[in-house]
């Protein structure tokens, strides 16, 4: 029968994990970031085609986000399982330690860093390689809802961008801590499977899984500049993920559970 890690144990994998993150050389953290960003891309074209692959389901939405979350979460179990660098995941695991002075926040940032222009990288690259050239979404129902998919995340107000990137990274973040709980794979999976599932549904923002979506609605034609990707998306996006991920994750579950 599998084991429950206490809160505590699940702290100290989580610190254990981060220490390991600190000691990867530079280019093999930026090549198990492009790894990470994409599988991520993996499970949002899978949520795409899965989501919006029925007529009339638009008239349905929460059966559309329905479907889209339900195979979303195989992006973080790659992830997971097959071992890559994940910038929202990092927001919460390396918290932990900095603040417990295993390390200094110089590192954290260098790390983040890495990890994010790593993260752009591999998600762009399968948008374009694996999705665009091959006409994968050769559906004008799926070209029409990636188009549309972009144009709405660069049309919300700033602070709604934030705030549901607080949500989404809480969230993530909060499956991260739920797969360190056991070492069972099968209960690895279940506890990453539905904090996932659940931020799509709901519709937050995931700064990585937007880093798919936007590319690949402009590389089909969709009126969005790379400055409305980055202002309008992936800056309150990537700031309210790392406060979803770095504050109510990593920070809180270290201060409760410290020495």
């Amino acid at each position: 029968m599998a084991q429950i890690n206490t809160p505590k144990e699940v702290l100290a994998l989580a610190q254990k994990s981060a220490t390991g993150k600190m000691q990867l050389p530079a280019g093999k953290t930026l090549l198990l970031a492009f790894l990470a960003g994409a599988y991520i891309a993996m499970g949002g074209l899978f949520s795409l085609m899965a989501g919006f692959g029925f007529p009339g389901v638009a008239e349905a939405p929460g059966l559309q986000r329905l479907l889209s979350g339900l195979v979303f979460p195989l992006g973080l179990i790659l992830v997971v399982f097959a071992g890559a660098e994940l910038f929202t995941g990092n927001n919460a695991v390396l918290v932990p330690g900095a603040l417990g002075r295993r390390y200094g926040w110089g590192k954290v940032l260098r790390n983040w860093g890495l990890v994010y222009a790593g993260n752009f990288i591999g998600a762009a690259f399968f948008a374009y390689f694996l999705v665009v050239l091959p006409g994968v979404l050769s559906s004008e129902l799926w070209r029409e809802a990636a188009c549309n998919v972009a144009q709405a995340k660069v049309s919300m107000p700033w602070l709604t961008v934030f705030l549901r990137g607080v949500g989404a990274n809480w969230l993530v973040c909060l499956a991260v801590w739920l797969g360190l709980s056991t070492d069972d794979a099968a209960g690895r999976m279940m506890g990453l499977f539905f904090p996932v599932m659940c931020f799509v549904v709901i519709g937050y923002e995931h700064c990585i899984a937007n880093m798919f979506f936007i590319p690949l609605g402009m590389m089909l034609g969709a009126p969005v500049t790379a400055a409305d990707m980055v202002a309008a998306n992936l800056v309150p996006a990537t700031l309210g993920n790392i406060a979803g991920g770095g504050i109510f994750v990593g920070g809180l579950y270290w201060y409760l559970n410290r020495k």
